[in-house]
């Protein structure tokens, strides 16, 4: 039954795709409001999805890489629809959807079956740094789609002949708005998620960190790599494509960091 809400959720993330991506066309409305719908669902389903994987293991529903990529999917969707809510931008699904996608189809390729968390991982931290670590990168993965709209709009509009497609994103000053916006509140996340990490870690395995862990030296990297950016933009000014290129540059070490997952990741 789980797995059948599942491939449900994939199958209206896929619609809710493809009716994005036409409305990034031909802007008709009509498509915005029906790919939100069915997104909508989508996003229901999958919260249905895991609220059943918590009901029938008992534990929080991001131990293995299928959990986990759906649960990062859930959250980019949740993010996207909360900003939806408040400023009308369908043209944002267009980059958003297609990451929920490919995540919630990469973790369908992994191993489906569910086996009980090891004791020794029972630990408090568990539910905590789960929760503030995957929702940052939710918001991180948002503004990243608003950085690569900045980067598409302002080669638009500084070419000789913009096309139609500068037409159809938000201005410049927009999109770095609402980039901006999604960090300040994604990198505390991120921050309290690693702090929560390494107190896990001290209590299941006695050390805060294990530099031969890829997955931490990269979520680390990517940590400093956003710290330098809002350092950039708050102490020098920066602002505009140099702004967004680092942004995007963050998150690419955000999704190798949640490839390379750690060890009790099945």
């Amino acid at each position: 039954m789980t797995l059948a809400l599942y491939y449900l959720t994939a199958t209206l993330y896929l619609a809710s795709t493809i009716g994005y991506l036409a409305h990034l066309v031909w802007l008709r409305r009509i498509l915005g409001r029906y790919s939100l719908l069915v997104l909508g669902i989508g996003f229901a389903s999958q919260t249905a999805y895991l609220v059943a994987r918590y009901v029938e293991t008992g534990f929080t529903p991001v131990t293995t890489r299928l959990d986990a990529s759906g649960a990062f999917a859930w959250l980019i969707v949740a993010t996207y629809l909360a900003i939806q809510i408040r400023q009308a931008m369908p043209v944002l699904g267009a980059f958003v959807t297609p990451l929920a996608l490919i995540l919630t189809l990469t973790a369908a390729m992994w191993n489906k079956t569910f086996s009980p968390l090891d004791s020794i991982l029972r630990s408090p931290w568990l539910p905590i740094h789960a929760i503030l670590a995957f929702l940052g990168d939710a918001l991180l993965g948002v503004s990243a789609c608003f950085a690569l709209m900045y980067i598409l709009q302002e080669r638009q509009l500084k070419s000789k002949r913009p096309g139609a497609f500068s037409h159809r994103l938000p201005p410049l000053d927009v999109l770095d708005r609402y980039s901006y916006r999604c960090i300040t509140v994604g990198f505390p996340l991120l921050t309290l998620g690693i702090i929560s990490g390494a107190l896990w870690l001290k209590a299941v395995e006695g050390s805060y960190i294990k530099w031969q862990d890829g997955r931490q030296t990269t979520t680390v990297l990517a940590w400093f790599l956003y710290a330098a950016l809002l350092h950039g933009r708050l102490v020098t000014g920066w602002r505009g494509k140099r702004v967004a290129l680092l942004n995007l540059a963050g998150f690419v070490v955000i999704l190798v960091t949640f490839v390379t997952l750690s060890h009790f990741m099945k």
